[in-house]
């Protein structure tokens, strides 16, 4: 009989998912294999740069259990993953439409720091989270479907898209220009003509909050999305960064730097196992992450000389090394040059005449 119930609880604690994730130690892997680029002038012999990430997973409340038993093991309460109100189901494709975003942005913030001009261009607002029970759930909008009209207006920006929706009485109805996504099963985002949907807009909450914009007064109407900017950059070659199954913007800064040395004469790092961490803007800015002390673990196992990572996560990343790795930290990417400069790397310098 106790058998029986040791068995039961065992198998209700399997089934009984708790709103908890894991962060394990994942991956560092040499991002030069993963990029292929055409129309440059491209480096034969690349440094080793590594990317790395962690391993999330949801758990049942048998695995809650266990994992507290092993070692490197982080939880993240599930709410801390999503903005109030995106429900947990968004988490994937939210993660591949950063890393979609970050691959652009390293691009044009590599291509910057070797003096290359990158033109601009705007192309829509970009649904980066959908509210529960929003109209815009309603209606079907997802996680990475571009909008590039409303009411027959061009929206070139989110801020364009909001302006539309601003003094709209509730309940008003929108027609949206929308390029759906899609967004396959290991992270690539393509896209899709532009087809028309209508939507009937819903009061605004309260808490709202300012949309940055510049409009004045309070919203009065709310489609329950989350917009950025969609821009196009005109590259001077085609460049491409095979991620796929990995999600999330931390790999920005390590991607810019493989493709500065890719591009580059010379040994960026002075030839040192160089490994990285933290999100990148197309300015060179670089942003915090999280796992940082999952990664620290990766990237030591991978036999990662130095370790780059953003400034703020330093004393996590010092706490988890162990003697050999030596932790760089940064905030923005010419930082970052200036510091492998000093320990032995060559300056940037394009292979290609920028233009």
């Amino acid at each position: 009989m106790t058998l029986v119930v040791v068995l039961v609880v065992v198998v209700g604690l399997r089934v009984w998912t708790v709103p908890v994730y894991a962060l394990t130690p994942g991956d560092a892997t040499p991002v030069a294999p993963l990029v292929k680029i055409k129309g440059l002038a491209v480096d034969a012999h690349p440094d080793t740069i590594m990317l790395t990430d962690v391993y999330l997973q949801s758990l049942n409340a048998w695995q809650w259990l266990f994992m507290h038993f092993q070692s490197h093991v982080e939880f993240v309460n599930a709410d801390q993953l999503v903005e109030p109100g995106i429900p947990q189901s968004e988490l994937l494709a939210q993660g591949y439409l950063q890393m979609y975003d970050s691959k652009q942005a390293a691009e044009v913030a590599a291509l910057h720091s070797l003096g290359w001009t990158v033109p601009a261009t705007p192309t829509g607002a970009v649904v980066n989270g959908v509210v529960t029970s929003s109209p815009a759930q309603r209606a079907h909008l997802h996680v990475a479907d571009r909008i590039v009209a409303a009411n027959g207006a061009p929206v070139s920006t989110s801020c364009s898209l909001i302006s539309a929706v601003h003094l709209l009485a509730p309940g008003s109805m929108v027609r949206l220009r929308i390029e759906r996504a899609r967004i396959s099963s290991s992270g690539v985002i393509t896209y899709g003509p532009p087809a028309t949907m209508s939507l009937r807009t819903a009061s605004a909450p309260g808490d709202l909050g300012s949309s940055h914009c510049g409009l004045h007064g309070p919203d009065r109407s709310w489609l329950g999305v989350g917009v950025e900017n969609s821009v196009h950059y005109a590259l001077p070659g085609s460049i491409s960064i095979n991620t796929t199954s990995i999600g999330g913007p931390s790999a920005g800064l390590a991607m810019t730097l493989t493709l500065i040395d890719q591009l580059s004469a010379g040994s960026l790092t002075g030839h040192f196992v160089v490994a990285a961490t933290g999100t990148i803007d197309a300015q060179g800015h670089v942003g915090d992450v999280g796992g940082v002390a999952e990664k620290t673990i990766a990237v030591q196992r991978a036999g990662a000389q130095i370790f780059i990572v953003p400034a703020v996560e330093v004393p996590t990343a010092e706490a988890n090394a162990q003697s050999g790795l030596r932790i760089i930290g940064v905030s923005t990417l010419a930082q970052a040059l200036n510091d492998l400069r000093r320990l032995g790397g060559d300056a940037p310098r394009s292979l290609t005449t920028p233009r």
